[in-house]
């Protein structure tokens, strides 16, 4: 797995799907039919979108969902973390699916752990918000600090990572599977209804990705 990408993969990352999504929905690639996905290597569309121990935020019954695989040290899903939830805020119809994808060594992995572990405490979404908002290298330490501040219960989340360390180190296997799947090559990435994204979007960039996946989704 590659790093998260750097200034101008993620600028032709961006040039590309957007030209892209000029050509339509088929040219772009959709997550495909069960015989396809299975053809292909590709993960369904249910197992992407509908995984019931991922984390959900946004509107749940939003019309269009967005999908992220990101690293809590990668410095482009921190940046894009808050436009990202004002691009769902502003237009309150979207469905937000974290799937954690730590690729940038141990200490990510030992992230993406205590978030999900924060789960079993209904503190997901403040794990998450607390790792990503830091702009420094992470530590343990540090990941211990910053989710204490968020009113996570630590030493709760790490008597939970104990007892469901399999069923954790199950969702970030799933989540590493498909981002393979789909041929991802680093953070962030997305699924924007049924269009991959491989890598970062202005707010702008995003809204018009919104529009083109409702396009899409009242044509079929």
């Amino acid at each position: 797995m590659d790093k998260c990408d750097d200034d101008s993969a993620a600028a032709l990352n961006r040039r590309s799907v957007l030209g892209l999504l000029g050509a339509g929905a088929a040219t772009l690639g959709a997550l495909a039919a069960p015989a396809y996905a299975q053809r292909r290597g590709e993960p369904s569309e249910a197992a992407v979108l509908r995984d019931p121990e991922v984390p959900v935020s946004g509107n749940a019954d939003g019309d269009v969902t967005i999908v992220e695989w990101f690293d809590y040290q990668c410095p482009y899903c921190r940046k894009l973390e808050p436009e990202l939830r004002q691009v769902a805020h502003d237009d309150g119809k979207v469905r937000l699916v974290w799937k954690d994808w730590p690729i940038l060594g141990p200490v990510s992995v030992l992230a993406a752990r205590m978030a999900l572990a924060a789960k079993y405490q209904g503190k997901y979404a403040e794990a998450h918000d607390a790792m990503l908002a830091l702009n420094s290298r992470l530590t343990e330490a540090k990941i211990d600090e910053a989710l204490a501040a968020a009113g996570v219960d630590v030493d709760r989340a790490k008597r939970d990572l104990g007892a469901n360390d399999k069923a954790i180190n199950a969702i970030l296997a799933r989540n590493n599977e498909q981002a393979e799947g789909l041929a991802f090559k680093g953070t962030p990435s997305f699924i924007v209804g049924k269009f991959r994204v491989p890598g970062a979007l202005t707010m702008d960039e995003f809204g018009q990705v919104i529009a083109d996946a409702r396009k899409a989704k009242s044509a079929n």
